[in-house]
């Protein structure tokens, strides 16, 4: 439980997909100018990527990796297919964006409208791809991870055109400096948050190293070495007068 937490909260803080590793920035400025708009492309990302990121972690591990055919049969132990990952992993995304796209477009024609070609290039969209290499790169261990690592790396991706979206409908009524106006004072904007997101770095920095054993030798004071040369001296004094009176 507590691995699933560390991811969840890792993967939208820390490893933010926009302010971490930059990934979707196209979207993420051109998309981020209304709220409404902000809201329906992230829900579709967070989908697309719970979705895609799981099925990617079953072919990662049971047709591409080296050795992952083995369940065929011992003949195909030796056969290596992660050559073909970007292929499949684009294949398995293209497939789910296309239903999301149908999805939309049945359901609410507006958004599907305000969208426009963002939409159908999620397909094509780099945090999507790269939730499933990230995921492959890392090897995570378990399906269940992979669902969890798929959705918080949506979420974190959310968020982050969510918050953008919100100040700049709100710094259109600002008097912002005329050079600064449009992308310039969004790239500001944006390092600044991303300072913020990693700010909560601190919540996962604990001491994951093992305790050290404790020493046997115990730190001494002055005192207590004046006070042991003293009684070694008359220990010594003892013996020397034992050994002159015998």
């Amino acid at each position: 439980m507590l691995e699933h937490l560390e991811l969840f909260f890792k993967s939208i803080f820390i490893d933010n997909m926009v302010f971490a590793v930059f990934l979707g920035m196209c979207s993420y400025l051109a998309v981020s100018k209304k709220v409404s708009t902000a809201v329906g492309l992230g829900a579709a990302v967070i989908f697309v990527l719970a979705v895609t990121v799981p099925l990617n972690w079953l072919l990662d591990q049971y047709l591409l990796r080296d050795g992952a055919l083995v369940w065929l049969g011992p003949e195909y132990a030796d056969y290596n297919l992660s050559f073909l990952s970007f292929i499949l992993f684009i294949a398995t995304i293209a497939t789910m964006v296309q239903l999301v796209e149908i999805v939309v477009e049945k359901f609410s024609p507006a958004l599907y409208n305000s969208l426009g070609i963002f939409l159908p290039l999620i397909a094509v969209n780099c945090a999507i791809l790269g939730g499933s290499l990230f995921m492959q790169a890392r090897e995570i261990p378990s399906l269940g991870l992979a669902f969890n690592y798929g959705v918080s790396s949506g979420i974190g991706w959310f968020l982050a055109i969510l918050a953008i979206a919100a100040i700049r409908e709100k710094i259109r009524y600002s008097n912002v400096p005329a050079p600064l106006r449009g992308l310039g004072i969004t790239f500001i904007i944006t390092g600044l948050m991303g300072i913020g997101f990693q700010s909560f770095g601190g919540m996962l920095t604990g001491d994951n190293e093992p305790p050290e054993e404790a020493d046997n030798t115990t730190v001494e004071s002055s005192g207590e070495k004046e006070i042991k040369k003293e009684i070694e001296k008359d220990e010594k004094a003892v013996s020397y007068n034992d050994v002159v009176n015998n």
